[in-house]
């Protein structure tokens, strides 16, 4: 069954609507609220709503990981809440989506960063003891994007959002190839909402300094939320360069976050596809012109990792999404042969 958020409000002050919102008898009949918040600004905001929720509790998530997600939903059932909200990055957004998810209620999200398109999907990215995996939750009933909170994240996580909602190329084109090679289904609209997030995106002039840019930023990652809805996976959203990304978090932890290593991984997929099949160089160097323009790494090099690091991510990025038919599984590159297409990614496009 389809699920699709019922309101998405982006702009300057839209917490002052929370409460609203939260009145909706769609989503709580009674008033009765949780709210889930994490580090930095989620207190704030948790404080500037409670005086319209006057049965909402506040619960604080610690981390993005399947224990702290588990803990809040059994905090969530135990109280009988009626929806909870989720306010801060993505591990706060995904943890609660998750919960939401165990307690079988709806769940509101309210971003208070861009950095990837967690905040309003259907996939839940959390750690556990053996590394970070994806899981399926229930997609936000509700989505706040406050453009002042947003402004007073740190830079680097408003323009890692730019990734990952560019990547959306590669991941579409990775669906397509599986379709050709593999006869996998094809969503056209799932397709067709993540392509069109990506390209407005790509096209527009402005950057993070300009509400205009942000907006078009905010709606791109929601669009890639309800592309990968409509699709019931993550398919239209994620593929070679996600797979690449998900192995660097792995081998290599910290090295970078989710959106600045989805724009790596596309700019290189694109590589690939344009030495390889003959095909995909104009958009890799648009991807490379955007990525440029806003400041976000582009080869191995930017986020610390050397070319034999990045060619064993590589080389292990197929196993993060075992049965996904991606350029990468397409082509089988052997290591020297990876070796090579890193090298000569860097030594062509590098400055």
């Amino acid at each position: 069954m389809l699920n699709a958020p019922l309101s998405i409000d982006v702009r300057r002050g839209a917490i002052a609507g929370l409460g609203d919102l939260l009145a909706d008898r769609r989503i709580a009949t009674e008033g009765r609220v949780a709210i889930a918040v994490g580090p930095g600004q989620g207190d704030q905001i948790a404080e500037h709503v409670r005086p319209s929720l006057s049965q909402c509790e506040v619960f604080h998530v610690d981390g993005g990981t399947v224990d702290a997600a588990v803990s809040l939903g059994t905090r969530l059932r135990a109280g009988s809440y009626e929806a909870v909200v989720g306010i801060g990055g993505g591990r706060t957004i995904d943890a609660t989506k998750y919960a939401a998810t165990l307690s079988g209620i709806p769940m509101v999200s309210v971003a208070t960063n861009l950095s990837h398109d967690g905040i309003c999907s259907p996939v839940a990215s959390l750690t556990h003891e053996k590394g970070k995996g994806s899981f399926g939750v229930v997609m936000p009933l509700a989505m706040v994007v406050d453009l002042d909170y947003v402004r007073a994240a740190p830079d680097r996580l408003v323009r890692a959002g730019i990734g990952d909602v560019v990547s959306n190329f590669s991941a579409v084109d990775d669906w397509l190839l599986a379709a050709e090679e593999c006869g996998e289904r094809v969503d056209r609209m799932a397709l067709t909402v993540a392509r069109t997030a990506a390209e407005a995106l790509l096209h527009q002039p402005e950057s993070i300094e300009s509400d205009r840019f942000l907006t078009v930023l905010a709606e791109g990652l929601v669009l890639s939320g309800m592309a990968m809805s409509f699709a019931g996976d993550s398919r239209p959203a994620s593929g070679g360069d996600h797979e690449i990304l998900h192995a660097i978090d792995q081998m290599f932890p910290g090295t970078a976050n989710h959106g600045e290593l989805a724009g790596i991984g596309a700019a290189f997929c694109y590589h690939l596809r344009s030495t390889h099949l003959g095909s995909g160089a104009e958009r890799l160097t648009e991807i490379l012109t955007c990525l440029e323009r806003h400041g976000l790494p582009r080869f191995p090099a930017d986020v610390g990792l050397s070319v034999e690091q990045f060619t064993e991510a590589v080389l292990y990025a197929p196993n993060t999404r075992p049965g996904r038919y991606t350029i990468l599984e397409h082509l089988g590159l052997d290591k020297d042969a990876t070796r090579e297409a890193v090298e000569e990614y860097v030594r062509a496009y590098g400055d």
